[in-house]
């Protein structure tokens, strides 16, 4: 009776003070996940597993449910544990991207994940973002050493992880925390031809690698079938996604009505937005994406109230990690950006996405919540 009390006003602090507009509008967008994870993956479980089965969305619904658990592990701790535990977390993951070389799962020629016992086909880098964002953070703010040398420190941490990832390889992931490290660094304050130069160096060096190390061809191959669709085989999916969307129209064909899902490989993790819309139309994919503008909305508006520069940092570092993957999926499902296999944040199926999102949301949540004085 007594332990129960405890957990009881535990949780009552908790929910007392979270931003509960914040919390409830990543709720709204994990059970639209779930929507529509159970409409796109209950044939594809039918299929592979001849069966009449919901396979993928209960496993998704599984994810959901540690992810929610997570939101709320890492939204009640105090900053100090937060900062602290992240530090031994993102160590343990960065071990993680290291081994994946060695004893990692190869898919389609690349090595991206680990099998683990409770998690079969684990991408680490997934888990390590959100740990990025904020040892990102605290090296702009709390190493106390000249400017240039915290921008060092940074560029070599970025580096290390970036060349982890080209070796798998994962442009798309690399060239997403480069994105990060890019808004961190310029959110505090670099001179602006500094980061240019480094960005110029990098796009250098990006394109030797593409052009000139065989083990690249396949992103050459993506990028010239993207500009040119008569070469090669790489636009067969976001052909198919990009029909999808336009056969479904303003409203879409209805649900289970759609095809995309049962044409395309990981339409429901890669090319969610396109089987979104042939089955319910672009309205529903303009209010899924009002939906994220409003969290962005609600996040910065936190943001311009708070006065400490290192939560200022993990806040926009979190919340621009959300929008450009948000952005390079939709891109991708409309034929704005090559193929990349970016899954779309709370909505797609995998388990290492929603953890990595569910994270981040927690992150968010933690630091809006109302300071107790």
């Amino acid at each position: 009776m007594q332990s129960d009390s405890i957990i009881y006003k535990f949780y009552y602090q908790w929910w007392k003070n979270i931003d509960k507009s914040i919390f409830l509008l990543i709720s709204l967008l994990f059970i639209i996940g779930l929507f529509f994870s159970l409409v796109s993956t209950s044939l594809i479980a039918s299929d592979k597993l001849d069966t009449n089965s919901y396979f993928f969305f209960f496993k998704h619904l599984i994810y959901v449910l540690i992810g929610i658990s997570l939101i709320y592990i890492f939204s009640s701790l105090n900053s100090d544990q937060l900062y602290k535990y992240s530090i031994f977390l993102f160590i343990i993951s960065l071990i993680s991207l290291f081994l994946v070389p060695f004893v990692g799962v190869e898919v389609k020629g690349s090595k991206r994940w680990i099998d683990l016992f409770f998690l079969p086909r684990f991408q680490p880098i997934e888990v390590l973002k959100p740990f990025l964002v904020i040892i990102l953070a605290t090296i702009l703010c709390d190493i106390r050493s000249n400017i240039l040398f915290k921008y060092l420190i940074s560029i070599i941490l970025i580096s290390i992880i970036s060349l982890l990832l080209i070796v798998q390889p994962d442009i798309g992931q690399t060239l997403l925390v480069v994105f990060c490290w890019a808004t961190l660094i310029f959110t505090s304050g670099i001179n602006i031809y500094i980061l240019l130069s480094i960005f110029i160096a990098g796009a250098f060096l990006l394109a030797y690698l593409i052009i000139y190390v065989p083990r690249f061809d396949y992103i050459q191959g993506r990028i010239f079938s993207f500009f040119n669709r008569e070469t090669g085989t790489h636009n067969f999916q976001s052909d198919k996604a990009i029909e999808s969307i336009t056969s479904g129209g303003f409203f879409g064909k209805g649900i289970g009505e759609g095809v995309l899902k049962n044409r395309v490989p990981e339409a429901h993790t890669d090319y969610i937005i396109s089987v979104i819309s042939e089955e319910f139309g672009v309205v529903a994919i303009i209010l899924i994406l009002l939906l994220f503008l409003i969290l962005i909305y609600m996040v910065f508006k936190k943001i311009s109230f708070e006065t400490n520069d290192k939560v200022k940092l993990i806040l926009i570092g979190s919340i621009s990690l959300i929008l450009m993957q948000a952005t390079i999926h939709v891109g991708v499902n409309i034929r704005l950006f090559p193929t990349t296999g970016m899954t779309l944040p709370f909505l797609s199926y995998g388990g290492s996405s929603i953890i990595s999102t569910s994270i981040l949301a927690g992150i968010i949540l933690n630091l809006t919540k109302r300071k107790i004085t």
